[in-house]
């Protein structure tokens, strides 16, 4: 299971002009599943994340989690975090789980993060073309991954 980790001061998801999730200061995470992650990929994530010290103390260092500043999370699920560019011009998307699998998957996990945070997690909507407007926070971007737990 693989997250891109934005820190915004704000982002909002939109499908077919609805909005599905939006936050002020916290994160996005962009979610990628593959085939072989379980649900024990999900809950070191949500550990991980939920503990995370990307915000700025008083003094500027980061030393904070989303939890610590009682941020809010917009989780989006997205397969092409998985896709493989080694052959040819057009990406291959074979490592992505098939939405049966993933689909399960990426609602635990919501609950999963939403359990370490105490409030809910807002998303996007599983499997729908969707826009995902965000401020960037300094910015701050990383990639986490739990097979490689980094």
């Amino acid at each position: 299971m693989r997250v891109v980790l934005q820190r915004v001061a704000r982002a909002r998801v939109t499908v077919e002009g609805r909005v599905t999730g939006e936050i002020g200061r916290g994160l996005l995470l962009l979610q990628g599943i593959e085939s072989s992650d379980t649900a024990a990929d999900g809950e070191w994530l949500a550990q991980k994340i939920a503990k995370l010290r990307v915000f700025p103390d008083d003094t500027g260092q980061m030393n904070r989690s989303v939890a610590d500043i009682a941020g809010g999370i917009l989780l989006v699920s997205q397969f092409t975090l998985h896709a493989s560019t080694a052959k040819g011009t057009r990406p291959s998307f074979n490592a992505a789980a098939r939405p049966e699998i993933a689909r399960p998957l990426h609602e635990l996990f919501q609950r999963q993060l939403a359990q370490r945070l105490g409030r809910p997690v807002q998303t996007g909507e599983f499997g729908a073309m969707m826009e995902v407007s965000l401020v960037n926070d300094g910015p701050v971007t990383l990639v986490i991954d739990s097979k490689t737990r980094e």
